[in-house]
């Protein structure tokens, strides 16, 4: 996992699974805590497993008690997939846009 910053967006390339969620999470919860808020560009993420989708569920939270925002954006398909079955698309409250041939 790659982990590109890009003023303010953040763009986790590659796989955020249990082999990489750890080794994100000091640097998510670091670009949050230096920042009023942040936006995870989620289109560059190949696979995605509870691991990753409790890391976001972590960054959420630590953002709500801070009183940041936490935006996720340009869902990839698998990031979609995992939202889908988790019924996690209202819980995160950013818009999930997903493409008519799907």
């Amino acid at each position: 996992m790659e982990l590109k910053n890009e003023s303010g967006r953040l763009c986790p390339e590659g796989e955020l699974t249990i082999y990489s969620a750890a080794e994100c999470k000091d640097a998510l919860l670091a670009a949050l805590e230096e920042s009023d808020g942040l936006e995870i560009d989620l289109g560059s993420v190949t696979e995605i497993d509870t691991a990753g989708v409790q890391l976001l569920i972590l960054l959420k939270s630590e953002a709500k008690r801070a009183g940041k925002t936490l935006t996720l954006s340009r869902h990839s398909a698998a990031v979609i997939d995992l939202t889908e079955l988790f019924n996690l698309a209202g819980w995160f409250g950013d818009p999930l846009v997903i493409p008519a041939e799907r």
